[in-house]
């Protein structure tokens, strides 16, 4: 073997095997490419679809809806909104309740973090785990969580006050909603424009 001048190899024996290493090279190149295509196709089909004719019709019937008057909420009314019974879509972070209805494409059904929709997302926020096993069936006080865990909810909490509407508490078991007037929520939605 030598160096043909141009930093590539090149055998002494003749032109064969250079022609093995080229056509090795042309096949792994139209192998990448194929799986390039295939990544790019099922992207396509994961979320370009979504914005097709229905992800528009959902987005509309979204954007549709009025704001929604301040409640509290048990586990098993917020289960309600998770945006395949009801077009609204709520969650709870740290024990309040958020419309994130207009982020549907993230939090809807098809959405990448759609298994929190109807849901209390904290403990999957603060672990960063998407997974069903981050979600409790019954009222999680998050009490098993580490500082860092519970500084990452309080943080992800800030986040869904800046961006979505907060609309009510998360109800412990036995606890009393609260009574809202229009005038503490008719605030309350102003002071978040």
């Amino acid at each position: 073997m030598a160096d043909d001048g141009q930093g590539r190899l090149r055998t002494e024996s003749g032109g064969a095997g250079g022609a093995a290493v080229a056509g090795g090279e042309m096949l792994l190149s139209v192998g990448l490419l194929a799986l390039a295509l295939l990544a790019a196709y099922r992207l396509y089909l994961r979320w370009g679809t979504r914005n097709g004719p229905g992800g528009a019709a959902r987005q509309g019937e979204a954007a549709a809806l009025p704001r929604m008057k301040r409640r509290d909420f048990s586990l098993e009314q917020l289960r309600e909104f998770d945006g395949t019974r009801n077009p609204r879509i709520l969650l709870a972070v740290n024990g309040k309740v958020f419309d994130v209805t207009k982020g549907s494409k993230f939090y809807g059904p098809e959405g990448p973090y759609g298994i929190f929709a109807g849901r209390d997302a904290s403990r999957g926020l603060a672990t960063f785990c998407l997974d069903k096993d981050a979600l409790r069936d019954e009222y999680d006080d998050l009490s098993d969580l580490n500082a860092v865990q519970m500084e990452s909810v309080r943080e992800w909490e800030m986040q869904f006050k800046e961006k979505y509407d907060y609309v009510g508490r998360l109800l412990k078991p036995g606890e009393e909603p609260s009574e809202y007037t229009d005038e503490e929520d008719t605030k309350d939605h102003t002071k978040q424009e």
